[in-house]
């Protein structure tokens, strides 16, 4: 059979990265597959392992950006074709939608942008006839684009509907507003480090934050960065290192994690002196945590089962971590697919498994143990709503104010309750990637 009149290159620069970066959005827009199943384990694309580092970085970027804008991307199409995103080619729309974002937010120049997308849809056979069309609306973004997104800047077309609706009735329309636009900024690089948080503050190009947690906008692998190899620190959300220093001291205390995949809380009880055990019902994801571990040096009983289920001790341990899973609304600057997998119909049957769990840690605890519970969602019926129904019905139970003092003094990430809520307008800096948090709650009860 004779080679298709538009078979595409492979050594063409750059094209490989888009293809994949086009096979990525075509998982997440139509096929529901979050961007971690896509990109690493045993369900990660295949043509990443044939990518160099500077285009794995290149594709990740594109694939978040485009996530992370997609609403005003959608805006800006629907301006410039008079017939709508073709809907019989998945990769016609994906073309459009990484040429677009090259042009208005990344260093690309526009003919390069529009060059690569055409030939994205060239090499594809349903896409192959939109090619024109392809090559005509980005030429018409690179001149008409910007003043068009301009129009919309105010709007949080970025966040769907139904989120902007609840955070609006959370937050109040002020806080909602400021929330969508940190989540607009790709974030920085947050690091939880061993020891001497300056130190390596200098060493990784970053700053030292209040909280301890090292903050850099160093880009690319993770692994080629100086003390990764050695153990001396590991990837974690200055929000996501808070909740388990609530607990204080815990040097040769018993303590649980629930649901503790990939560990990182695991790993600070650890680095603190404690006996940890590290429940998880996932697998593949334990095996993570056994090697970040194995990599910090660090020990932890490690146990796959279902943390609600699972017979382990009950009334024996000073401290029970829940880090319950949950919409993960709050890691949407990290996580922007998440934006588009969840619906707002997922909350109630979280809240129901949050509620189990609860009651699961509260068995766990010695009488004056301490319980946290936290989650990554800015959704109230996951954090605050959940713990007061708990207090309702579970008399040998109190909540434990937290103090700004426990939390470097950040007096507006704690609640007229006592409890932690962090949002992803929290910590603003100069440079809106060194700024902000994830979403996260946080509540510490006492078992009397």
């Amino acid at each position: 059979m004779p080679p298709s009149r538009f078979a595409v290159p492979a050594e063409v620069p750059g094209l490989a990265a888009r293809r994949i970066a086009a096979d990525i959005l075509d998982g997440v827009l139509h096929k529901h597959r979050t961007l971690d199943d896509q990109l690493d384990g045993a369900g990660a694309h295949p043509g990443l392992k044939s990518l160099a580092d500077r285009d794995r970085a290149l594709m990740r970027r594109l694939v978040a950006t485009i996530l992370r804008r997609l609403g005003t991307l959608g805006h800006l199409l629907s301006r410039l074709l008079d017939r709508g995103v073709p809907t019989d080619a998945p990769r016609a729309q994906s073309a459009l939608l990484i040429g677009a974002a090259q042009i208005l937010w990344m260093d690309v120049p526009d003919h390069a942008a529009v060059d690569l997308s055409v030939r994205l849809v060239q090499s594809d056979r349903r896409a192959a006839k939109y090619a024109g069309l392809v090559n005509a609306v980005l030429r018409r973004c690179a001149r008409e684009g910007h003043p068009l997104i301009d129009e919309v800047k105010t709007q949080t077309l970025d966040i769907p509907l139904w989120l902007s609706a609840r955070w609006a009735a959370a937050y109040g329309e002020a806080t909602a507003r400021a929330m969508a636009v940190a989540i607009g900024h790709e974030p920085s690089l947050d690091i939880t480090v061993k020891s001497d948080a300056p130190q390596w503050a200098t060493r990784l190009h970053g700053e030292a934050l209040a909280t301890g947690t090292v903050r850099t906008l160093l880009q690319g692998s993770v692994t080629m960065l100086p003390g990764f190899t050695e153990g001396q620190w590991w990837v974690q959300d200055a929000a996501a290192a808070l909740p388990a220093r609530l607990f204080g001291d815990v040097k040769d205390k018993a303590i649980v994690d629930l649901c503790a995949a990939p560990g990182g809380k695991t790993a600070q009880f650890a680095q603190a002196g404690a006996r940890v055990t590290a429940v998880d019902r996932s697998s593949p994801r334990m095996g993570r945590l056994r090697d970040n571990l194995a990599r910090l040096s660090l020990q932890a009983t490690d146990v796959v089962a279902d943390a609600a289920e699972w017979p382990g001790g009950d009334g024996t341990f000073d401290g029970v971590l829940v880090d319950a899973p949950c919409t993960s609304t709050g890691t949407i600057r990290r996580h922007p697919d998440v934006a588009w997998l969840r619906q707002e119909s997922d909350i109630a049957a979280l809240t129901a498994l949050q509620m189990r769990l609860l009651k699961k840690a509260v068995a766990l605890l010695k009488p004056g143990g301490t319980l946290i519970y936290c989650t990554c969602s800015l959704e109230p019926e996951e954090g605050e709503r959940a713990v007061a129904a708990l207090l309702a019905t579970e008399s040998g139970v109190r909540r434990a104010p937290v103090d700004a003092g426990e939390v470097a003094g950040l007096t507006d990430i704690v609640t007229a309750e006592g409890d932690l809520r962090t949002l992803p307008c929290h910590l603003p800096h100069d440079d809106p990637r060194l700024g902000g948090l994830d979403g996260f709650y946080a509540a510490r009860l006492v078992k009397s």
